[in-house]
């Protein structure tokens, strides 16, 4: 097990990452905020879903939600239809024109991570992607119940400044 330490510093690095999103928040275009590629992404990645579910997945509240939906409905990016289950809800999906964008945004978003990490290894880039992957799933669900460590550092009042919200 690792030493209080070495968590500390981990701690620090993990802060620090906020100017790497920072930086990758810069490559979108105007018209594409931070919420409007989540729901792409993740759209793109799971395929048509109920707008309860994409509020699940952005660890976000129904409101907010359908403020970042309305946005990318507005640019012809995704459709609204009838769930035939039930004729309240809307099933979401991606249209030709938001493939189109989501596909803009990956390279965008690659061409980046590659002129940022040019002078790191093939073996090095897989090492992180693992290690990155393993510490989400370290992490669980953050949407769901909260897990209190069983030593929580002195500093921390609240097990929910603990976790951030990303999407999955």
């Amino acid at each position: 097990m690792a030493e209080q330490a070495q968590y500390e510093e981990l701690a620090r690095q993990l802060s620090a990452i906020g100017a790497v999103k920072r930086d990758m928040g810069r490559i979108l275009p105007p018209d594409c905020p931070g919420g409007s590629a989540a729901v792409l992404t993740l759209l793109g990645r799971y395929g048509e879903m109920r707008m309860s579910r994409l509020a699940e997945l952005l660890s976000v509240d129904m409101s907010v939600t359908s403020r970042h939906v309305a946005h990318v409905a507005d640019r012809g990016w995704i459709e609204r239809s009838p769930d035939p289950a039930d004729k309240r809800s809307r099933i979401l999906r991606l249209t030709d024109a938001g493939q189109e964008q989501l596909d803009e945004l990956s390279l965008r978003t690659s061409q980046l991570l590659a002129d940022r990490l040019s002078h790191w290894s093939d073996d090095e880039v897989g090492l992180l992607i693992e290690l990155m992957g393993r510490l989400r799933e370290s992490f669980g669900d953050c949407r769901s119940t909260q897990r209190t460590p069983a030593h929580p550092a002195p500093y921390a009042t609240d097990v929910s400044e603990l976790t951030t919200r990303t999407p999955a």
